[in-house]
């Protein structure tokens, strides 16, 4: 085909075919949908997911890149999701956020994204059932653990059902034309920090001013002349404020791990976390032998993270995400091994790992 009139017949021939297939998985999803509700089955599976996309990548033959039509179907799976049901997502906002940005993409645009005011709610919203699943911020690759989001898990019984990583990308935004017009910049706390060495080289004169929450920064940039704000692409496409300056972050590789939680329990993938929370007796060597206890039955440790036992004054509970699923021979080993150790022991979750 060399003409464009051609070319378009042929587009319209295959837009009708996969309107066709489309309206026939999404038939077979309700299908499923029925079969869940009938089981009391979660209507999020991420280890489904997981296959699906592994399916589709393995016969992607091109030019769509794997990430592409990892997009598409991810919209594809929202809307299937939402005709077995409609899931509600809690997510520490407002709208704007980077955990916005994470919600969006884990469960697309036919879910009901509702924004919280703190983390703690959104782990409160699904112990009340006001949410079925929630979305929160655990570790950033250069801010290390997010503290709220660990004390969050002793207070609820919400467990961890899978998690994202998203890149971190910060961009200046601004009515204005140029930077030489920019006198003031609002930014949250770690926009700021993480793109300080940025505004040091190309706005020294320029005056900083601290916004929180983060998302706020980019609606005084809008209704301020003279001024910019750090924000993410969902934030400026939000308010529809320009980007002057794309990826001002220092740091290219910087990412935020994000965890969604609720009630499932992920059948094991073969590329699995879990994570686990226990308290120790206050007494020399017990964190020694409770990591030794992970050591002998060969489970790699990725994270330890230790928070104030806010039950007791200056005892401490401990985290930990180990490679592995629960029902994997070693890792439910080292959980026994580590429960005969520790004065109490709870599994947050054995979750398929991000990719």
């Amino acid at each position: 085909m060399n003409d464009l009139d051609s070319i378009r017949q042929a587009i319209d021939s295959l837009d009708a075919q996969m309107v066709e297939l489309l309206n026939q998985r999404a038939t077979l999803a309700q299908n499923i949908g029925s079969l869940k509700g009938r089981d009391g089955k979660p209507f999020f599976s991420p280890e489904r997911e997981r296959q699906v996309f592994a399916l589709l990548q393995a016969n992607n033959q091109g030019p769509l890149l794997n990430q592409q039509l990892r997009a598409i179907y991810r919209e594809v799976i929202s809307a299937a999701r939402a005709l077995e049901q409609q899931i509600k997502v809690a997510y520490w906002g407002p709208p704007g956020t980077f955990t916005n940005m994470a919600a969006a993409q884990c469960f697309g645009s036919s879910s009901q994204l509702v924004p919280t005011d703190s983390i703690y709610d959104v782990f409160m919203a699904i112990e009340r059932g006001d949410a079925d699943y929630g979305v929160v911020p655990v570790e950033n690759s250069l801010g290390g653990v997010v503290p709220e989001t660990l004390d969050a898990f002793p207070l609820t019984n919400v467990k961890i059902c899978s998690e994202l990583v998203l890149p971190i990308k910060h961009h200046l935004v601004s009515n204005c034309s140029t930077l030489d017009e920019v006198e003031t910049v609002f930014a949250g706390p770690q926009p700021m920090a993480q793109c300080r060495k940025w505004l040091r080289d190309h706005l020294p004169k320029a005056e900083i001013i601290e916004v929180v929450p983060t998302s706020r920064a980019a609606e005084r940039a809008l209704n301020h002349p003279s001024s910019a704000a750090i924000s993410n692409d969902l934030g400026a496409e939000i308010l529809s404020i320009p980007i002057l300056v794309p990826h001002i972050q220092d740091h290219a590789n910087n990412r935020t791990r994000f965890l969604i939680v609720g009630f499932n329990e992920p059948a094991k993938t073969g590329r699995d976390k879990t994570s686990l929370m226990f308290n120790l007796r206050n007494q020399p060597g017990e964190l020694y032998h409770a990591l030794g206890a992970l050591y002998k039955h060969e489970v790699n440790l990725q994270m330890i993270e230790s928070r104030p036992a806010q039950r007791s004054q200056f005892e401490y509970l401990f985290f930990v995400d180990c490679i592995g699923h629960k029902q994997d021979a070693n890792v439910s080993a080292a959980i026994e091994a580590l429960g005969q150790l520790a004065l109490e022991t709870v599994n947050l979750g054995s979750y398929p790992s991000a990719d």
